[in-house]
């Protein structure tokens, strides 16, 4: 994983670096109105919904533009 490759580098906290693994390890049951962050935890947002090829439309808060990512490139917020 390069998550844990960008922990042993240095650039990652290990407090993120455990709560990626961890989200990456639960179900990807995403659905409109979760909260979400970026795997960094750089912008925080809501699901807006999901699209047929499983990639999750999401609006960053404070943002007047939806974003479009992969699943595995954001994590649930707490």
């Amino acid at each position: 994983m390069s998550v844990i490759a960008h922990y042993i580098a240095g650039v990652l906290p290990w407090d993120a670096m455990v709560g990626i693994v961890e989200s990456l390890a639960e179900s990807a049951a995403w659905k409109a109105g979760d909260r979400v962050k970026t795997l960094r935890g750089s912008l925080h947002g809501v699901v807006v919904r999901i699209l047929a090829d499983g990639r999750i439309v999401w609006k960053p808060d404070a943002a007047a533009d939806d974003l479009t990512a992969l699943p595995e490139s954001l994590c649930r917020e707490d």
